[in-house]
C-alpha cells in the first residue's frame, strides 16, 4: 500500500513500479454509457450554453480513458456543441503522459471500437498502428500530477466530473480517505466521482451520496443545503 509520507521522486518510483498502465479504449464502457445518457445530461441543467462542464481523467495512463470520454461525447451525445466540453487527464508518470500526448495504439488497444469509430477518430498509420486524430489530441489538457500531494491538487477547482477508477486500491486507507478528500475539494457542488467496478466509496469516506445512473454507480458531492 501506498501512504503520502512518501512524496517527490520516492512516490512516483513506487507508483511507476506498482500501478498497471495496462488499459484499453471503452474499458468498462457501462460507465460512458451513463456518462452520456444520464449524467452529462444531469450537469448540463445545471449549467446555460456555452458554459463549461469540466471533466477530469485521473490517472490517465496512456490517454485511452479521457479519449475515450472524448469519443463518447462526441459520437453520442446531440448536446455536445452547446456546452464548452473540458476534459482534463493528469498521471504521476511522465512516460505515460508522452505516450497518451502521442495517442498512437496498437490493434488491442481498439479492438472495442467499431471499423466507422476507427476511421472516424484514428489515423492508421501501418501495421498494428494507430493514432487518435490530431484534433481530438489537442482537446485534451494533460499535465503531471500526483494526487498524494494536496498542493498539486488545489490547482484543479470546479471540476463537474472526475473518473478515478482503480487507482485507490493501491493507497493503504488512511492515504484513501485523504485523497478522496483532496479530490472531493476539487469537485463543483453537486459534482460527481466514478471509481473502479471494484471500488466502493463507503469503505472510503461518508462525504459522498451514491447515485445510479443507468448500470453504474456514481458518488456525488452535495449540493449547498444538502
Amino acid at each position: 500500500m501506498i501512504r503520502f509520507q512518501a512524496c517527490g521522486e520516492e512516490l512516483q518510483h513506487l507508483v511507476n513500479v506498482m500501478t498497471v498502465n495496462e488499459t484499453y479504449f471503452f474499458r468498462e464502457d457501462y460507465q460512458f454509457d451513463a456518462l452520456v445518457k444520464g449524467i452529462l445530461p444531469e450537469i448540463a441543467r445545471t449549467k446555460r450554453p456555452g458554459d463549461p462542464i469540466r471533466i477530469w481523467s485521473l490517472p490517465c495512463s496512456t490517454g485511452e480513458e479521457p479519449y475515450s470520454i472524448a469519443i463518447y461525447i462526441l459520437d453520442r451525445w446531440r448536446q455536445c456543441d452547446e456546452y464548452d466540453i473540458e476534459i482534463l487527464a493528469s498521471d504521476i508518470d511522465s512516460r505515460v503522459l508522452n505516450d497518451a500526448r502521442q495517442g498512437i495504439y496498437n490493434e488491442r488497444a481498439i479492438h472495442r471500437l467499431s471499423a466507422e469509430e476507427r476511421t472516424r477518430f484514428f489515423v492508421h498509420l501501418g501495421p498494428d498502428r494507430f493514432q487518435i486524430r490530431e484534433e481530438i489530441r489537442g482537446s485534451i489538457e494533460f499535465s503531471l500530477m500526483n494526487i498524494a500531494d494536496p498542493p498539486q491538487m488545489s490547482r484543479f477547482r470546479n471540476i463537474d466530473l472526475i473518473f478515478c477508477r482503480n487507482l485507490l486500491i493501491y493507497f493503504d486507507d488512511v492515504s484513501r480517505r485523504q485523497a478522496v478528500e483532496t479530490m472531493y475539494e476539487c469537485l463543483v457542488p453537486g459534482g460527481l466521482i466514478c471509481l473502479g467496478h471494484s471500488e466502493s466509496m463507503s469503505r472510503m469516506s461518508s462525504l459522498f451520496r451514491p447515485r445510479k445512473f443507468a448500470d453504474t454507480i456514481v458518488y456525488q458531492k452535495p449540493t449547498h443545503g444538502e
